[in-house]
């Protein structure tokens, strides 16, 4: 008798349990992503008060003297206040100056924008419209990475309402990152809902090691930063939308101010790390250094991307550098906190950092 041969299974019965089963997985990692999202949000509710502009509240917190001259920081892509504060260049600043540190939109606890509206622009209307409500007039501008382009559109939306700029480790020209495809998969419209629900956060959190690393390299990342930053805050769904948009954005944002900067009239000190692994600082800040007049530019050498964590002395001096150009005194009306005073109970400067060979000025 002729062997028998069992059918061919057909190409769907193959298929069904291949799609059960992907959808049990991304279902298993949907609940986890949920989890996590509430426990963080839970563990490290809002630090600071919220400021509604155009139906978009924003989060900021104050630190300092409210009569002392204000300073608002903005931080990079993928942070949050948070990263700001474990710097330690708030408590720093808040010595000297009246700090304002923003959740930007999407970021933290501040809402989403709307669609359409995550472009350094429409982020730099935002916080001039919440600064106006708040009252500050004239502020210093400090950015970090992605926050320098917000930083640089409030300047030229604004001139009038803006002190001085500080600029830390920006993006300011345009140029190839090859990291941009995979970083701004989370913001496509239907595959990205997906994954920014499900498998990214995942992902994420198991790159967080090397990702943090490159971003400190070559010094080691902080303690603080270490073991306190709420990474999750990072990597829940709505922030990892506006991390992969902002990404995504980066170089058109850099191709439309390149031609800007020589707007500038305020003054403006750059910093950025002389071994910058994220963008290169001869590349990027000596490029707007030549383009606006009486600029500066303080290279930090052995420093990275971080440098407002592993150089804040440096940072801050930059911070004084600007306010003393600008003409408006940055040093307390009132006391200072215990553990900055010196001897006689007066206030004692931070501790000042070598001097680095590497720091330029562009002439007016």
């Amino acid at each position: 008798m002729p062997p028998s041969h069992k059918p061919a299974a057909h190409p769907r019965s193959r298929a069904l349990p291949l799609l059960a089963g992907s959808a049990a997985f991304l279902a298993a990692c949907a609940l986890v992503v949920r989890h996590q999202t509430r426990k963080v949000e839970a563990e490290h509710p809002p630090k600071g008060r919220f400021v509604e502009v155009d139906g978009v509240r924003l989060h900021c917190l104050e630190r300092g003297d409210p009569g002392a001259p204000a300073l608002v920081m903005l931080h990079g892509n993928g942070a949050t206040v948070d990263e700001l504060l474990l710097s330690g260049l708030v408590a720093r600043a808040a010595v000297r100056y009246r700090v304002i540190a923003f959740d930007r939109p999407g970021y933290g606890h501040s809402d989403p924008p709307r669609a359409g509206q995550r472009e350094p622009a429409a982020q730099a209307r935002l916080i001039l419209r919440a600064l106006q409500q708040m009252g500050v007039q004239r502020p210093l501008l400090f950015g970090h990475s992605w926050g320098t382009l917000v930083a640089l559109e409030m300047a030229l939306q604004a001139p009038q309402r803006v002190r001085a700029l500080v600029l830390a480790s920006g993006y300011y020209r345009p140029g190839p990152r090859l990291d941009v495809a995979w970083l701004g998969a989370p913001a496509l419209p239907l595959l990205g809902r997906l994954l920014r629900h499900t498998v990214s956060p995942l992902l994420s959190r198991l790159l967080w090691r090397g990702f943090t690393w490159r971003q400190f390299s070559p010094r080691e990342v902080t303690e603080p930063f270490r073991s306190q930053y709420p990474v999750w805050m990072s990597l829940r769904p709505r922030q990892l939308q506006a991390s992969a948009a902002e990404s995504a954005l980066m170089v058109p944002a850099a191709w439309q101010l390149r031609s800007r900067y020589g707007e500038l009239r305020m003054p403006l000190v750059l910093v950025g790390g002389q071994a910058d692994r994220m963008v290169r600082t001869a590349w990027h800040s000596a490029f707007v250094l030549q383009a606006v007049p009486g600029s500066e530019l303080r290279v930090v050498p052995g420093a990275g991307h971080m440098v407002h964590h592993v150089a804040t002395h440096e940072v801050l001096k930059a911070i004084d550098q600007a306010a003393a150009r600008s003409g408006e005194p940055h040093w307390p009306k009132r006391s200072a906190s215990p553990m900055l005073k010196g001897a006689g109970g007066r206030a004692a400067p931070p501790p000042e950092a070598p001097p680095s060979p590497c720091n330029g000025r562009r002439p007016p």
